[in-house]
């Protein structure tokens, strides 16, 4: 009996390497010390009723934005390591199949598990406050959609650990994902991982889209609504169209794996380059997913801190909607090389071309904006500032890799490496933590300390250069991706010590941001304005942080920025002589409860222990029952409440 649980674990858990071992420390240490706080200071019941069970779209933001910074941390280590492989010729540091695995948690968590909480999380801290409403269209599908990405994301963290991460690269590519080159349950992490997290995505973009066309404030007409809200909106759009691609394509290869089928296997008749078609067709679409929100929110930083309303709003909107209809026939670009034919690669080097169209106009707007304007050099602007630069960059090398007879020579290449991450980091990770430093008075009550800020801002962009900029040479000296070592006569060292140096200054950067909040929390500028920026928006005219309820009295919109409009008239001072009661949903534990139900069917299909998968979506089934036979749901705040909450937060009434 013994000896059978030794085998068990010994399959079960990842053995063998340093590195899981001082993970699996680290992680018990961790969760030793959640369980002694919560218990020590007696917050159980505080954490079920303010956060676990919470509908409320601004807790929901904070959470997306808290788990969004730890992928950061667990994406980035993942970097690190890389680098520090390849930073010297011959590094046995990590061996091939370690390095495999690096990469390909590194990329999925970066784009799945980091960037689409971190847009998410603004989309929930923001949207609704722009829009003058009290809440999204629904707040229990809000909940439900967090807790499914937190789980699907604890689902494929937990592979490092247990039975192994995946390794056939963050697309999954067969046939190095089929069962023929990747036996293991690495590969079912990352579909289950994916699959439960997608799903909330997908609900996401359906919860935003209808917040947007039917929750405005009176008045507020779709040609008055702020950019940061259009871009929401045309990402839900790509959402909505681009992810059940994704989910289709991760259930035919699970069939491929689990029930033999041959969707994506040569021998058995099926075809692998169906696969990479269908992977790129969400996969496209995915990267303007999640950096067309980042132009909004260097529209709305722009115009605050140039003092100026945006220059070409109809064409910043008509470029954004563009975007995303041509976002979903660019998609071949990605795999000129595989024999498609002269016609298909000439159409899809024009499309890709054209879509640097739209994307350019946004740019000149933006600078037009910020012509001869009153610039205020805060942090969101310098953000903003150091985006414009690096996205022209990422968009030159992208026309290159668009010309199809020269990507034949990019292709693969570290060129393309740097290209990506060029237009990644330097407009979407720029772009949300822009939006971050911009927000966060608005949802936390304090700014976030400027000196610890530029520290931070420094070291990321001096290490981002140090880091991409010599990717571009060693593409043209013949650097291909997924190389884990190589000789000392290849010539590339120098360049690969500065692109490690940098990556580690990177580090150092994240490391002060952290510093920053902490610091910060204590002994940061505190908000007590509502405006602390002379924002534009409706947002600007509520406390900080917003009660509850969000707006005592919904706001009527005139014009275009609805809260300057109201500070030119002199409205802004003028309190209301009375107020309603204010209807509310009222918190629900089934959204968690289901997302846990949801982790034990992924991690039973993960090992095809069906005795834990079946229970699973039964479980999830129940739920759904139990929320069809929900009906107290909501409730009233008084309105006496609301008065006495306003005149506690603002001094007067």
């Amino acid at each position: 009996m013994l000896d059978k649980i030794k085998d068990f674990a010994s399959t079960f858990f990842v053995t063998g390497d340093p590195l899981i071992y001082g993970a699996d420390v680290s992680i018990a240490l961790t969760m030793i010390a959640i369980l002694f706080v919560l218990t020590y200071y007696k917050k159980w019941g505080w954490l079920w009723k303010e956060w676990l069970t919470t509908v409320d779209h601004k807790k929901i933001g904070i959470m997306y934005l808290i788990s969004s910074l730890l992928m950061l941390f667990r994406g980035g280590v993942d970097a690190l390591l890389m680098r520090a492989q390849l930073a010297l010729p011959n590094v046995e540091f990590l061996n091939a199949e370690h390095y495999n695995a690096v990469f390909t948690t590194h990329g999925t968590i970066m784009i799945l598990f980091m960037a689409m909480p971190m847009m998410f999380a603004l989309f929930n801290m923001v949207v609704p406050l722009q829009l003058g409403a009290r809440d999204v269209a629904y707040p229990f599908l809000n909940a439900l959609s967090f807790w499914l990405f937190f789980m699907g994301a604890m689902l494929f963290n937990l592979s490092f650990v247990i039975g192994g991460s995946p390794d056939a690269g963050w697309l999954s590519y067969p046939p190095l994902s089929e069962m023929s080159s990747s036996p293991g349950v690495g590969q079912n992490f990352y579909i289950w991982g994916i699959q439960i997290s997608g799903i909330g995505s997908l609900a996401t973009g359906i919860n935003f889209m209808v917040t947007i066309l039917k929750m405005r404030a009176p008045g507020m007409k779709m040609m008055k609504m702020p950019l940061f809200s259009w871009s929401v909106l045309s990402s839900c759009v790509m959402i909505i169209f681009a992810f059940p691609i994704l989910t289709v394509t991760l259930a035919l290869l699970f069939l491929d794996r689990f029930l033999g089928a041959h969707f994506f296997t040569l021998d058995g008749g099926g075809n692998p380059m169906m696969y990479v078609n269908l992977i790129w067709m969400w996969g496209h679409p995915e990267v303007y997913i999640v950096v067309i929100p980042a132009f909004g929110i260097f529209s709305e930083i722009v115009s605050v801190f140039s003092k100026k309303k945006v220059f070409g709003y109809k064409s910043m909107v008509f470029s954004m909607m563009l975007i995303s209809v041509l976002s979903f026939f660019t998609w071949v670009h990605h795999f000129f090389t595989m024999g498609a034919g002269a016609d298909v690669n000439a159409f899809f080097a024009i499309s890709t071309m054209a879509i640097g169209i739209p994307t350019g106009v946004k740019v000149f707007n933006w600078l037009f904006t910020m012509f001869r304007g009153r610039i205020q050099m805060k942090q969101p602007m310098l953000w903003t500032l150091a985006f414009i630069p690096c996205f022209v960059v990422g968009g030159a090398t992208g026309v290159m890799l668009a010309v199809a007879p020269a990507d034949y020579q990019y292709h693969n290449s570290y060129f393309l490496i740097a290209h990506f991450h060029q237009v990644l980091i330097g407009g979407v990770v720029f772009g949300y933590l822009a939006g971050i430093y911009y927000w966060w008075p608005k949802l936390f009550g304090f700014k976030l300390d400027e000196r610890l800020g530029k520290w931070a801002f420094w070291l990321w962009n001096i290490g981002f250069y140090l880091c991409f900029m010599p990717q571009y040479a060693l593409g043209f000296m013949g650097m291909t991706r997924r190389v884990y070592t190589y000789g000392w006569d290849m010539g590339w060292a120098p360049y690969n010590i500065v692109s490690t140096v940098g990556a580690f200054m990177m580090g150092i950067g994240f490391i002060f941001q952290v510093w920053q909040i902490s610091y910060s929390i204590k002994k940061g500028d505190r908000d007590l304005t509502g405006d602390t920026w002379g924002g534009r928006t409706l947002e600007w005219s509520i406390p900080s942080p917003p009660p509850v309820y969000n707006f005592a009295v919904v706001p009527e919109v005139k014009e275009q920025d609805a809260w300057w409009d109201m500070k030119e008239k002199g409205l802004d001072k003028i309190r209301p002589d009375h107020y309603e009661p204010i209807h509310m949903p009222k918190n629900s534990s089934i959204p968690f409860i289901m997302s846990v139900f949801w982790f034990v069917a992924g991690f039973g299909f993960v090992f095809g222990w069906m005795w834990m998968a079946v229970p699973g979506m039964i479980g999830v089934f129940g739920c759904l029952i139990a929320r069809s036979f929900s009906y107290d749901t909501d409730y009233y705040i008084p309105a006496e409440e609301v008065r006495e909450t306003e005149l506690a937060l603002r001094g007067n009434v």
